[in-house]
């Protein structure tokens, strides 16, 4: 009989959820601001826009390119004490120091029944800015990534000042597919008040949800372009086929590789360079796309025509580590993972004498954490699936994957928020219809 949870060794403990966030010692911000300030003083600058008389307690919002945001946030909000809304990975081996920071841990893309409470505790009695990442993820683009259909929603549960701060050249620097590699690339925060406590009370949630979108939008090659900034580094483009997996000319997946500055297809030979300046360019015949994220965009567009025709499906065989606490990894060795539009994410698998199946619906994941270079297990490319227990992370046999797995998690959850609404939408012209009959009859 298969189990929905893994029949884990004696003595192996689930981290507790419900612990309540602790106020950040003051000795934690003054080190950060500190550290901080030796590290990016030099290629840092933040603007503030709308922030006079802004003072803690607010709901500070911010895009997210790599670990060093949280150094940024940190810095942007100081002499403020700050609680970050970080993954529980982020905790791994350090809990104690990250709960003694002010951060409150999270699985990645499930719902968390504690994390109001805490996060009203944060803003109301410690009087703290409370930061939190949306995408919940490292940017594989460059570009902002679906956020969560309920942060209007929590928006309107704390009532209070939200400000964003948007990150800019973070990507460039220290790119997600090549993150252990830095770039000569200066960093610019804009910080923005964007909902006024009144404004958050008098908002619906849907205006409140797309008035913090909008602001939280970036383009990364698109500020390189715009600002000029030249990276000259000759491997500026490696690592770069891991996200722009499908060639434009050939249209096969996953033969895509990058060398130096160059991105290439090894099916039909068709090759890129990335400029200095952050465009695509052939080295002969067509460039299609000079864009990245235009690219990316496209490779979006076919998956979902996958689904739309019901012929996108994936299965492989993955090796499994688990992170039921903050202590170690546990390695579950082999296991088969899938993911389709009927079951979303599936994991079956066996360890310690018995079968589980680990299972993900597609309506409870807007998205799905990836890794490129997986620092804490192996330096691979990986997929992280989280329950309320529990987090997974798989390492498929096939290589080149994890892009498209992405991708086709927010498609088809997207498919799936459609179905309901339409169905919603059909149920309630059906009551009107009847009331409407009703009436006509009397």
């Amino acid at each position: 009989m298969l189990s929905n949870k893994v029949n884990y060794k004696k003595g192996t403990k689930y981290r507790n959820m419900q612990k309540e966030p602790k106020k950040q010692l003051l000795a934690f911000k003054w080190l950060t601001k500190i550290v901080s300030d030796i590290t990016l003083h030099k290629r840092l600058k933040i603007k503030k826009v709308n922030m006079e008389g802004v003072k803690a307690p607010y709901f500070l919002l911010s895009n997210h390119m790599g670990f060093v945001d949280l150094e940024i946030n940190a810095l942007a909000a100081y002499p403020a004490r700050v609680s970050h809304i970080a993954t529980l990975e982020g905790h791994y081996r350090r809990s104690l120091l990250m709960e003694l920071d002010g951060c409150i841990g999270k699985r990645k893309f499930t719902t968390d029944p504690h994390l109001i409470p805490a996060c009203e505790k944060v803003l109301n009695k410690f009087g703290a800015v409370l930061t939190m990442y949306p995408e919940a993820r490292y940017s594989p683009i460059g570009t902002l990534a679906i956020l969560p259909s309920s942060l209007g929603q929590l928006i309107k549960r704390l009532k209070h000042d939200v400000v964003v701060l948007v990150h800019h050249g973070n990507y460039l620097h220290t790119p997600f597919w090549d993150w252990r590699r830095k770039r000569d690339v200066p960093l610019c925060s804009v910080m923005t008040r964007v909902l006024t406590k009144e404004q958050v009370e008098e908002l619906s949630a849907e205006e409140i949800q797309d008035t913090v979108t909008k602001a939280l939008w970036y383009d990364e090659y698109k500020y390189q372009k715009d600002n000029n900034i030249r990276i000259t580094e000759p491997y500026r483009a490696e690592g770069l086929h891991k996200v722009l997996y499908q060639c434009p000319i050939c249209k096969t997946e996953f033969k895509m590789y990058t060398e130096g500055a160059i991105l290439g297809c090894s099916e039909c030979g068709h090759k890129w360079e990335l400029t200095e300046i952050g465009e695509l360019k052939a080295i002969e015949g067509e460039t299609v796309f000079s864009h990245p994220p235009t690219w990316y965009e496209w490779q979006r567009a076919n998956v979902r025509k996958e689904i739309d025709e019901g012929r996108y499906s994936f299965t492989d065989e993955v090796d499994v580590f688990s992170l039921p606490n903050t202590n170690n990894f546990i390695d579950l060795g082999k296991a088969r993972l899938t993911h389709s539009m009927e079951t979303g994410f599936v994991i079956e698998g066996h360890y310690n004498g018995e079968d589980y199946k680990i299972s993900r619906p597609v309506a409870g994941m807007y998205g799905v954490h990836i890794e490129y270079d997986y620092c804490y297990i192996r330096p691979e490319e990986c997929v992280q699936i989280s329950t309320s227990d529990d987090t997974f992370v798989c390492f498929p046999s096939e290589k080149n994957q994890v892009t498209k797995l992405s991708i086709a998690t927010e498609e088809l959850y997207k498919v799936k928020t459609e179905e309901k609404r339409l169905k919603r939408l059909a149920r309630k012209l059906a009551k009107e219809s009847e009331t409407n009959g009703e009436t006509e009859n009397k």
